[in-house]
C-alpha cells in the first residue's frame, strides 16, 4: 500500500470547506489565499489546505494555521492581504479576527483553547479539519487503511467480528442496537450473496452529523465499510445519500475512484484475493426512506415504504439477501477500533453506551456545531461548556434529541447523562444525534406541532395507525394554539399518541408521537394555559397574543406606524400612539423597528391589551 506524508512547508492554512463554510464563500477565500501567497512568494513555504467541516460552524468561514493551532473565524476576502502581512510575514496573529468567548473577555487565538473545541473528545471526527477529504495521500498520512490492512492481512473474519463485539459499539443511526451481533447475524446467514449498506439518508430537523462526516473524511467511512464486508463476507456495499448533499456526494466519488486505484477497493483487496465494491445510491429525500427496510426497497428502485419485521435485514434484506445496514457514524468508528483495540473503545463511554456520540448543536445556544463527546456526559455540559449557553442569558427551558421523533428534555433533567439508556428512560432516545435547544420564550405545544406536523407529512401511509392517528393529533394542536382548545383535548392527545406508538409498523410512526408525549409529561401547564386560560404563556402562538405600545415608554416617533403592512397604528408625532386590534395581523414588525431604547411595544396575552 502507497503511503505518502505532508511534504516540510512552514505553515499550513485549513480552510474548511464544509457545506456551511462554503455558503459563506470558504472558497473564495481559499482562492484568495493562494493568490495573495503567490504574490508574496511565499508559496514554497505556506500551503493552503481544503479540509472537510472544522465542527464550530456558525463561526465560518474558518482558517486555522498551524502547526501553532491559531483559529481565524468569520473571514472575508477583505482581510486576507493584513492576514497574510501580519501573521504569515510579520508572525503576529491577527486579534480582530479570533473567537471572543464574550465582549468583557480577550480574543483566544487558539484552537483547542476554545470551550466549544477543549471539551469534546474525537473518534470518529478524529480527522476533523486536518486533512483535504478528496486526497487520500492526506488520509493515508493520519494512519488511514492501517486498520484494513490489519484486518485483511493478519485477522479472520471471526477475529474482526469479535473485536467489533468486544468494544461494545452501538448503532449510531437511532436505535442502538449492537454493531457486533448485527454483524454476526449477517455473518451467519446462509448464502454466498450478501450486502452491506452505509445509511446516509439524514432527514432530521437541524442534523447534519452524516454529511459532514461523508463531507470531510469520506475514507474513514469506506475503510469501515471494507473491514465489514471482510467480516461479513460481502463483495458488494452500497452508500446510500441524500441528493440535497452535492458536496458529500461528490467527495465520496472521489474517494472511492481513489480506493480503487490504491487497490483498496475492487478487485483482489491487497492482494488477499477478496474482492469488494462500492456503489453510491442517491435518495430522493423521503424522510421514511431513513427506517432500513424502507431505504432497501429504495436501493432496489421501488417507492421507499417500510416492510414487516421479521424477516430482518440480516436474513433478507436487498434483493432477499443477507444485508447489514449501519450509519454513516458507525462505520467511521469501526477503523479506529481495529487500529487501537477494542479494549480502548470500551473503556470510554459508559458501561451500555461505549466510545463517542457526534451531536449537531443547535437552536437557542450561543455556540452552534457538530460536536462529539464521550457516552455519558451530562446535558450541562454539553449545553453549557460546550455550547456556551443560552444568548442574551436567557433561560433554558427545553433540548429535544433523536430529530423530529425525539423527545423534550425540560431543565430539571439539565445534568441528566447522555447515553441509550438514559434518554428512553426521560421519554426521548439517542436517534441520529440531532439536538435543538430552546429558551424561555419557545411555546413547548407549538414545538409539538411543529415536529408532528412534519412526520405526518412525511408518513408513507401504509399504516392507519400512523396515517390517521398523527393527523388526528395535529388537528387537535392546531384547535388549541388557535385558542380553541376544549376539555379532554390533552387526555385524547396522550391516548392516540400512545396507541400511534404502539401499534406502527416502523420506527418513523413508533416515535412520531415522542414529541407530544414528552411536553405532556414535562409542560402540562402549558397545555392547560393555552385550553383553560387561552393564554400562550412564551407569547408565541398569533391567536393568543396581542401587540400593545405603552404610553408610558412611546416618544410618538412613529416609526411603527410608517412600517405596520395593515394601517393600525394611528397617532400623530412626538404623541403616544395606538395599535386597532381588530386591523392587526399580529405580524410583530412594529415591535421589530421600535428603537431599542424606547422598547415601547410589547406582545402581552388578550387579558392584557392594556398596560
Amino acid at each position: 500500500m502507497r503511503k505518502k506524508r505532508r511534504k516540510g512547508f512552514r505553515l499550513d492554512l485549513l480552510v474548511c470547506a464544509g457545506t456551511g463554510c462554503v455558503a459563506n464563500n470558504s472558497f473564495g477565500i481559499r482562492e484568495e489565499l493562494e493568490k495573495e501567497i503567490a504574490r508574496r512568494d511565499l508559496g514554497y513555504e505556506v500551503r493552503v489546505v481544503t479540509t472537510g467541516c472544522q465542527g464550530f460552524c456558525e463561526r465560518g468561514p474558518i482558517v486555522i494555521v498551524q502547526p501553532d493551532g491559531i483559529f481565524y473565524q468569520r473571514v472575508k476576502k477583505e482581510h486576507i492581504s493584513h492576514l497574510v502581512e501580519e501573521h504569515l510575514l510579520k508572525g503576529r496573529p491577527v486579534k480582530d479576527l479570533m473567537y471572543v468567548p464574550s465582549p468583557e473577555k480577550p480574543p483566544v487565538s487558539k484552537m483547542m483553547d476554545i470551550g466549544f473545541f477543549k471539551h469534546q473528545r474525537l473518534i470518529v471526527l478524529r480527522n476533523r479539519g486536518r486533512l483535504d477529504p478528496e486526497n487520500i495521500d492526506e488520509y493515508i498520512g493520519f494512519d488511514g487503511y492501517q486498520a484494513l490492512e490489519k484486518a485483511f492481512t493478519t485477522m479472520t473474519s471471526k477475529q474482526i467480528l469479535e473485536e467489533i463485539k468486544a468494544s461494545g459499539l452501538r448503532g449510531r443511526g437511532g436505535a442502538g442496537f449492537l454493531t457486533g451481533l448485527k454483524w454476526e447475524l449477517c455473518h451467519a446467514s446462509p448464502g454466498r450473496v450478501k450486502y452491506i449498506v452505509c445509511n446516509g439518508d439524514e432527514g432530521d430537523h437541524g442534523a447534519f452529523m452524516d454529511r459532514s462526516v461523508l463531507e470531510a473524511d469520506p475514507h474513514a467511512v469506506i475503510e469501515g465499510m471494507a473491514i465489514g464486508a471482510k467480516a461479513m463476507g460481502a463483495h458488494r456495499g452500497f452508500i446510500y445519500v441524500r441528493n440535497e448533499y452535492p458536496l458529500a456526494v461528490k467527495r465520496i466519488q472521489i474517494a472511492l475512484a481513489q480506493a480503487v486505484e490504491y487497490g483498496l477497493l475492487g478487485k483482489d483487496i491487497l492482494g488477499t484475493g477478496f474482492d469488494f465494491t462500492i456503489e453510491v445510491v442517491r435518495g430522493s429525500g423521503a424522510f421514511v426512506c431513513g427506517e432500513e427496510t424502507a431505504l432497501l426497497v429504495s436501493i432496489e428502485g421501488r417507492v421507499g415504504r417500510p416492510r414487516p419485521r421479521p424477516p430482518y435485514p440480516a436474513k433478507e434484506g436487498l434483493w432477499r439477501k443477507p444485508t447489514n445496514i449501519n450509519n454513516v457514524e458507525t462505520w467511521a468508528n469501526v477503523p479506529v477500533i481495529i487500529r487501537r483495540g477494542a479494549r480502548w473503545f470500551s473503556s470510554i463511554g459508559t458501561k451500555k453506551s461505549k466510545g463517542t456520540k457526534i451531536f449537531s448543536l443547535v437552536g437557542k445556544i450561543n455556540n452552534t456545531g457538530l460536536v462529539e463527546v464521550p457516552m455519558g456526559i451530562t446535558l450541562r455540559e454539553i449545553i453549557y461548556d460546550i455550547g456556551g449557553g443560552i444568548p442574551g442569558d436567557k433561560k433554558f427551558k427545553a433540548v429535544q434529541t433523536g430529530g423530529p421523533s425525539g423527545g423534550c428534555i425540560p431543565n430539571a433533567l439539565l445534568d441528566l447523562p447522555i447515553d441509550y439508556e438514559g434518554l428512553s428512560k426521560a421519554g426521548s432516545m439517542m436517534g441520529s444525534g440531532g439536538m435543538i435547544v430552546m429558551d424561555e420564550d419557545t411555546c413547548m405545544v407549538d414545538v409539538a406541532r411543529y415536529f408532528l406536523n412534519f412526520t405526518q407529512q412525511e408518513s408513507c401511509g401504509k399504516c392507519p395507525s400512523c396515517r390517521l392517528g398523527t393527523k388526528q393529533m395535529v388537528t387537535i394542536l392546531d384547535r388549541i394554539i388557535e385558542g380553541n382548545g376544549r376539555d379532554g383535548d390533552i387526555e385524547s392527545l396522550a391516548e392516540i399518541g400512545k396507541n400511534v406508538k404502539q401499534s406502527s409498523l416502523c420506527g418513523l410512526g413508533q416515535t412520531a408521537s415522542n414529541p407530544v408525549l414528552t411536553t405532556l409529561k414535562y409542560f402540562k401547564d402549558e397545555y392547560e394555559a393555552h385550553i383553560k386560560e387561552k393564554r400562550c404563556p412564551a407569547l408565541v402562538c398569533k391567536a393568543l397574543i396581542s401587540y400593545v405600545i405603552d404610553p408610558g415608554a412611546c416618544s410618538g416617533c412613529t416609526v411603527c406606524s410608517k412600517n405596520c403592512p395593515s394601517n393600525a397604528i394611528t397617532g400623530e408625532p412626538k404623541k403616544v400612539h395606538v395599535i386597532d386590534q381588530s386591523k392587526c395581523t399580529k405580524c410583530g414588525i412594529c415591535m421589530t423597528v421600535c428603537p431599542d431604547k424606547f422598547s415601547a411595544v410589547k406582545k402581552v396575552s388578550p387579558a392584557k391589551t392594556k398596560i
